[in-house]
């Protein structure tokens, strides 16, 4: 599966996406190295602390289906669900990546198919807080 299917799966989660407040939709495709694919969209909450990402949605939906490896992400979002810009994962997205993806971690987001940049985890969260740190 390349970047151009993952953007177009993600585009097509972000329309059951939740976003009564903010009206920023977002979507996700969660790409696993066994290639099961995940899907995941923002659902927000009044309290807002409580609303979840797209990216989130996506990895705790795969972990809850028993996947551990994962190869690539894909996140797209935009005002009332008009892609027009980039929406690179927020702090706590990349955290919970970091936990559960290793540095080579393929990060895509897109505006359209031909226009998709790719990262790798490392690079959006260098010097990350792991369970390395916790020692044993």
């Amino acid at each position: 599966m390349d970047k151009k299917d993952l953007f177009n799966i993600a585009k097509d989660a972000m329309k059951h996406s939740c976003a009564s407040y903010s009206n920023y939709n977002v979507g996700a495709a969660l790409l696993c190295k066994n290639g099961n694919l995940y899907k995941g969209c923002n659902i927000e909450n009044a309290s807002y602390s409580l609303t979840n990402c797209a990216e989130r949605t996506a990895i705790f939906i795969a972990i809850a289906n028993g996947e551990k490896e994962f190869e690539a992400i894909c996140i797209v979002g935009g005002k009332n669900g008009v892609i027009t810009d980039y929406a690179m994962p927020c702090g706590a997205c990349r955290q919970v990546l970091s936990e559960f993806c290793d540095a080579e971690f393929k990060v895509y987001v897109g505006t359209d198919e031909n226009n998709i940049n790719e990262f790798k985890l490392a690079d959006l969260l260098p010097y990350s807080f792991d369970k390395s740190k916790l020692g044993e």
